[in-house]
């Protein structure tokens, strides 16, 4: 037999057991035993004192399932601060944004206006003219056209004729 007709047979013998449970999982899990959570979490209730329920022989110090008056705030078992105690960060207050010259604002105008209008006309069943078509058209492309040129990713003016790396 061929190593080519081998590997064949093991592809097919792959393929056929595709949809078929693991002779190694128990219970159908396609995980072992030991990663199996058990059904209910063992649950521990300490009193008020810090002591176990039932510690000093008395059943009746364990809180009622669902009643959380007997039991101690972890904060105080554990010793660790409570959260109102912790310190958190606060940001600072952001800067103020930057006031935009009157050109650019007109672009942001256009750039959102054109459309708008649009849409409002097309929503309101407005009949359109087809210079205040054009006009809607003109202000997008132009407040578009406008934002682009002034965004200015150019080099900066005194940059020298070498742009390369500085070492």
């Amino acid at each position: 037999m061929t190593p080519q007709s081998d590997e064949d047979e093991v592809w097919r013998q792959i393929v056929a057991s595709f949809n078929e449970p693991s002779a190694d999982t128990a219970d159908g899990h396609p995980w072992p035993d030991s990663e199996n959570l058990p059904s209910e979490p063992a649950r521990r209730a300490l009193g008020r004192d810090g002591d176990e329920p039932g510690a000093g022989g008395d059943a009746a110090d364990a809180p009622a399932a669902g009643d959380l008056t007997g039991v101690a705030d972890p904060a105080e078992v554990t010793g660790a601060p409570a959260e109102d105690e912790e310190g958190h960060y606060v940001p600072p207050p952001p800067p103020p944004l930057p006031k935009a010259d009157a050109s650019t604002r007109i672009a942001w105008a256009a750039l959102f206006g054109g459309p708008a209008y649009l849409l409002l006309a097309v929503l309101l069943g407005w009949d359109l003219q087809s210079w205040a078509l054009f006009a809607a058209v003109a202000a997008f492309i132009g407040g578009f056209v406008m934002l682009v040129v002034r965004k200015g990713d150019g080099p900066p003016g005194d940059s020298g004729w070498d742009d390369g790396a500085v070492l």
